[in-house]
């Protein structure tokens, strides 16, 4: 299933984005990466992404309007996509608001390895 599953990684922790797409590239997913939202949104239009895993604190645009941008589309297949939001923010308001905006999961980087992330990612594209 992973050969040919997309990912797009919105994050500007170059270390983090690394950590994970490393792993994700030995899981043999293939990989994008954006460091800030606005190049998020356009790579998920571009890149059509199966899945996106989306930080909150970004350069300029941030991650809840990325995903306002991305849920609001035209395009309905860039819509459609599951997004996972993954922020060092736990508190229950920015996760209700991720949620409320149409993230399928909200995790918090500090309590996953990136072991968790792809099995979380594998589990999400699996529903």
């Amino acid at each position: 299933m992973a050969g040919e599953t997309k990912v797009l990684i919105v994050e500007d922790d170059k270390f983090l984005s690394e950590l994970i797409s490393t792993k994700l590239d030995k899981e043999g997913f293939d990989i994008s990466l954006a460091g800030d939202g606005e190049t998020g949104v356009n790579k998920a239009s571009e890149f059509k992404p199966d899945i996106i895993l989306l930080d909150i604190m970004l350069p300029g645009m941030d991650g809840f309007e990325v995903l306002e941008k991305l849920k609001g589309h035209s395009d309905k297949a860039i819509t459609e996509i599951p997004v996972v939001i993954l922020s060092n923010f736990g508190q229950e308001s920015k996760v209700e608001k991720g949620l409320q905006l149409g993230a399928v999961d909200y995790l918090v980087k500090a309590n996953f390895t990136t072991g968790e992330i792809v099995a979380k990612i594998k589990e999400v594209l699996k529903q």
